[in-house]
């Protein structure tokens, strides 16, 4: 069968093309999806209509978000562009899943605070990256010792979203406790040394160009895992960085225990770090740097969050509802 062989070019195309693994491992599920959909036939003697009749199924019958049916248009048409080179016009007839205008949820301040106070240790540490540096879930646990710049007080994050650099800033106040965070990494990374490991997965193709690169101390991640593991294609014994799972629970843990009616995630920091920016009257060209946004108008939201033009307009219920009438109101039955 000619599927785990498509698949096997898929994989080394997006490799060659430095696509992110998580783009990579997108692009294989609704790729082997679709083969699935269309057995015994093979993708070669698919065209447009069985295209724009998968992705309305997906959105008709599947009903998934607006952002799902994006991704697996975007598998297909590099499916049939780059791997089986075949031009596809428009797909005009794709019934499209509607993209809902959604506001991000942010906390306050107090929130944060009360947030935090509920973790400790690492998941304390990362939790407060994401909202004192704007950072996102994979670009804090993937972030190695060699762009945090203590000198500078700032943080680049490489890779990041869209494949892009930035740089941003990093909170004077978490110095102390990164710098101490590190020392205990460095320790680690020192016993792993000298019981013959100490090796951590280089991007792209580093290894070759510096072999021994991947034993070095800058090298290391910030946030690094707490046991060794063989790497899938070498067998190699590395230290990975820690699940983002982890701290995903941890956030989680810590909003039920904050006892926060917000529906809180990872993402949710970062959304409050914007907001937060822009009410202390910062630009929003300077938010949109520090964030990595391509588009200033994705940035744009945090203004819609909150609220500006409206914000000191007082309420005609304030005026017209007097404290007596409200008293009255609260009597009790």
């Amino acid at each position: 069968m000619d599927s785990p062989r498509l698949l096997d070019i898929v994989r080394q195309t997006c490799r060659r093309k430095r696509y992110s693994p998580r783009t990579e491992q997108a692009y294989l599920y609704w790729i082997r999806k679709f083969i699935r959909h269309y057995l015994p036939r093979h993708p070669r003697e698919l065209g447009e209509s069985e295209i724009t009749a998968y992705l309305n199924y997906l959105a008709t019958d599947r009903k998934v978000a607006a952002s799902t049916q994006n991704q697996a248009l975007s598998a297909l048409l590099f499916l049939y562009k780059e791997i089986l080179k075949v031009d596809l016009a428009w797909l005009a007839n794709v019934e499209r899943a509607k993209r809902p205008k959604r506001l991000p949820v942010v906390l306050t301040r107090t929130e944060v605070r009360r947030l935090l106070e509920q973790l400790t240790n690492c998941c304390w540490l990362m939790a407060s990256l994401l909202y004192g540096a704007g950072l996102r879930l994979n670009e804090c646990v993937q972030l190695r010792v060699k762009d945090v710049d203590f000198g500078y007080g700032q943080i680049t994050v490489r890779s990041g979203k869209g494949n892009k650099d930035r740089i941003t800033l990093l909170p004077h106040h978490l110095e102390t406790p990164l710098r101490r965070h590190l020392a205990n990494v460095k320790t680690l990374h020192d016993r792993d040394l000298e019981a013959g490991f100490g090796r951590v997965a280089l991007p792209n193709n580093l290894k070759k160009k510096y072999p021994n690169a991947d034993t070095e101390w800058g090298w290391q991640y910030v946030f690094p895992s707490s046991k060794r593991s063989p790497e899938r294609e070498s067998g190699i014994i590395r230290r990975f960085y820690t699940s983002p799972k982890t701290l995903q629970r941890a956030i989680k843990g810590a909003a039920r225990a904050a006892r926060l009616a917000k529906p809180v995630t990872c993402h949710t920091l970062r959304h409050s770090f914007a907001t937060h920016l822009i009410e202390d009257g910062y630009d929003i060209r300077t938010i949109q740097e520090l964030l990595g946004h391509t588009d200033v108008r994705t940035t744009m939201i945090y203004t819609h969050v909150l609220n500006r033009p409206g914000r000191h307009v007082i309420s005609p219920f304030d005026t017209t509802v007097h404290s007596q009438t409200l008293n009255d109101c609260n009597k009790p039955l």
